[in-house]
């Protein structure tokens, strides 16, 4: 039996780490896809129920939490984009060669980056300081602009297949951040952030499927770049993943309608916020003042 030499070894090796990366990058859209997917379609149906005008200082909670998430998530991305075996260390200029070093690995580390700061804002904007409202939703779609504009000039090394499957999740990425600068002035619409959701989710697994076809994690040199049937069943593909996101948003906001619908049933009039703390307090007042004495001849 034969033994793969040094050369075969490391282009292995590039190859799982392309993978990796891709499927790092799909998890990271593809879980906001899934949370947004919740989120959204029960604080609609809790706002129309309810006539909920303003943020709950329970939800602005979760609009923390959530932004803080994000940033650790990007913060995450940097680190694993910089420093993994074979990236630069934060080196972009390497004296010894006299060229740039590892700009693929600078190219995702710049997308994080934009991420990171979207989430920094969404974090401060729930806080005292009272940033103007629409400026997290701005800087969200500023970040996936400079996404789409790196992708757009990815380094596919002349190959036709990578160039269109690039060129496919560049859609899903302006579609998103189109919809989010709407929502910059039309905030709190609840299609615009279906269909947000609806993108992050097509990026999430269209990025898997990036991955499995220009670098499969079983090795091999993925599909065939000039084969054009590939290129016909690609598009398909792509069409499908939207598909497949527009069930899960169905099937999430379907779970979320029962879980809206149960809860209703099960506390009446108790108006249940994310901040289960409300509900306590309101129990605490309510048995406080069944203590209190009905009239004062009733004290001895």
């Amino acid at each position: 039996m034969g033994t793969l030499g040094w050369p075969e070894v490391q282009q292995a090796s590039l190859m799982t780490t392309s993978f990796l990366g891709s499927a790092l990058r799909g998890t990271f859209f593809f879980i906001f896809g899934l949370w947004w997917s919740v989120k959204y379609p029960l604080r609609y149906l809790r706002r129309k129920t309810n006539g909920e005008s303003q943020l709950s200082y329970g939800v602005q909670r979760v609009e923390v939490f959530e932004g803080a998430v994000k940033a650790f998530f990007a913060l995450t991305g940097i680190l694993v984009e910089q420093f993994v075996p074979t990236g630069p260390h934060l080196q972009l200029y390497s004296p010894k060669t006299r060229s740039w070093t590892d700009l693929t690995h600078w190219h995702y580390t710049t997308m994080y980056l934009f991420f990171l700061l979207s989430g920094m804002v969404d974090i401060i904007s729930h806080s005292p300081l009272k940033l103007p409202l629409g400026l997290d939703r701005l800087s969200l779609a500023v970040a996936l602009l400079i996404e789409g504009l790196l992708f757009c000039f990815h380094d596919n090394t002349d190959a036709a297949l990578d160039h269109h499957v690039h060129s496919l999740l560049t859609m899903a990425i302006f579609a998103g951040a189109l919809c989010v600068l709407l929502e910059v002035f039309l905030r709190d619409h609840i299609i615009l952030e279906i269909f947000r959701t609806s993108s992050f989710l097509l990026q999430g697994s269209w990025l898997w499927q990036i991955g499995f076809v220009l670098s499969p994690p079983w090795g091999g040199e993925g599909w065939d770049q000039t084969d054009h049937s590939n290129f016909t069943l690609l598009t398909m593909c792509f069409c499908w993943h939207y598909v497949g996101a527009l069930a899960v948003l169905a099937a999430n906001a379907a779970a979320s309608r029962c879980c809206n619908e149960s809860c209703q049933l099960k506390f009446g009039d108790i108006d249940v916020e994310l901040d289960c703390g409300m509900c306590i307090r309101k129990g605490i007042k309510s048995s406080d003042s069944t203590l209190l004495p009905e009239s004062p001849s009733d004290d001895k």
